[in-house]
Order: structure tokens, then C-alpha cells, then sequence
């Protein structure tokens, strides 16, 4: 059987982990294995903010509630604890949303949390 050379597979794959490290500082972007680590390094970091975005909005999401819930004489944790009694099913986002853009109608759902406390 003939013996198969992996020439043509590797420069495929040195040019695809290449082609992900363009415009990265100096050897990083020209040397293979240097560009291999920084890749699976950037790749990680890419992964682990995905993850990290969803907690960061959430807790931006809480803090203008908070803010907003404070301006209309209730604390956070009352006032999401009232909204669950009363049975308004509204997610933080949207509140948030509320919060910022609506305040006569984020008023108005302070008072029905206030009412079910």
C-alpha cells in the first residue's frame, strides 16, 4: 500500500487557525504554534462570555428595578416578592424595561405589589 503523505491537511489546518488569528500582535498572528495557543485561548475566553453576558444583564436587569423600586418608596426584594403574590408574571428584563422607559406603568405595578404584601 502506498505510503500517504499528511502534507496537504496540515497546511489546511495551520491556515484555518491562522485565518482565526489575524490581527493578533506580532508572532501570534504569523507562527503556528503560538497562533494555535492564542486561538484556544481567545476561544475559551469567547465561551466563558457568553456565559458571563447573561449574568451581567441580569444583574444590570435587577439594578435599575431596584433603583426605579427605591424612587417609588419599596425596596427590590419586597417588590419582587410582592409582584409573585399578586400573580404578575413580568421578567426582569421586561421590567427593567418598564423601569426605564414607562414609569407611570412601573408605578402602577408598585402599587399592586404593595397591595399583596
Amino acid at each position: 500500500m502506498a505510503r500517504v503523505k499528511g502534507g496537504v491537511m496540515t497546511h489546511k489546518r495551520h491556515k484555518k487557525i491562522l485565518k482565526l488569528a489575524k490581527g493578533y500582535f506580532g508572532g501570534k498572528s504569523k507562527l503556528f504554534r503560538t497562533a494555535n495557543e492564542a486561538v484556544m485561548k481567545s476561544l475559551v475566553y469567547a465561551y466563558t462570555g457568553r456565559k458571563l453576558k447573561k449574568r451581567d444583564f441580569r444583574s444590570l436587569w435587577i439594578t435599575r428595578i431596584s433603583a426605579e423600586a427605591k424612587a417609588n418608596g419599596i425596596n427590590y426584594s419586597r417588590f419582587m416578592n410582592g409582584l409573585k403574590k399578586s400573580g404578575v408574571a413580568l421578567n426582569r428584563k421586561m421590567l427593567a424595561e418598564l423601569a426605564v422607559s414607562d414609569k407611570a406603568a412601573f408605578a402602577s405595578l408598585v402599587e399592586t405589589a404593595k397591595k399583596a404584601l
